[in-house]
């Protein structure tokens, strides 16, 4: 051990001060050791959360405020299909607007012309799609009608006709499951078009 000067001694906290240490400064290391391990760690969890927390099917419906839609029990899962949707002020096919309610209940034809020509662009579509890909694979015609439960008998019957002369004769209802809250989730029921 080595000899000191005696006079006042400061503890090891302060030995390293500017004013009481021994005027002796070391300079701050400045990069400072990137830790590996954790770092995986955590990203290894955020992995395995999005995993366990991805949906495979996917958002198929889009919930909107101005739709409620009815309960049914017999129900099955919501697939792939356009989407038409009626609220209770208007037609959406696929984000396009149709036509207004309002308009549709004073008209007397039993179709709505603008919704059977955007369904007629869509099946032309996947027909192109799967031409172009040689898929063999025959139109199935399905279509899901997302109705607010309040919406008159008649626009719904003009909506599926227009369906069924489009060509989309697998004509499915969006509904609400009935029962607990883990049936809360959107299911489709099935219908047949009536002229």
């Amino acid at each position: 051990m080595a000899i000191t000067v005696p006079g006042k001694r400061f503890g090891k906290r302060l030995q390293h001060s500017k004013v009481f240490g021994h005027g002796i400064h070391k300079k701050a290391n400045m990069f400072a050791d990137l830790l590996i391990t954790p770092l995986v760690d955590m990203f290894v969890i955020i992995v395995l959360f999005l995993m366990c927390n991805f949906s495979a099917t996917g958002e198929l419906l889009q919930m909107s405020k101005d739709i409620q839609l009815p309960e049914a029990v017999n129900t099955k899962e919501v697939e792939m299909a356009p989407v038409v949707m009626i609220s209770n002020n208007e037609v959406i096919v696929s984000g396009t607007m149709i036509g207004r309610v309002e308009d549709l209940t004073r008209e007397e034809y039993l179709n709505i012309p603008a919704l059977e020509e955007k369904l007629r662009d869509m099946k032309k579509q996947y027909e192109d799609l799967h031409a172009a890909a040689n898929d063999k694979e025959a139109f199935k015609g399905d279509v899901n009608i997302q109705a607010n439960k309040d919406v008159q008998f008649k626009i719904v019957k003009r909506v599926m006709f227009s369906c069924a002369t489009a060509g989309y004769a697998n004509i499915n209802f969006a509904v609400m499951a009935k029962g607990g809250p883990e049936d809360a989730t959107p299911k489709t029921t099935a219908a047949a078009p009536t002229p």
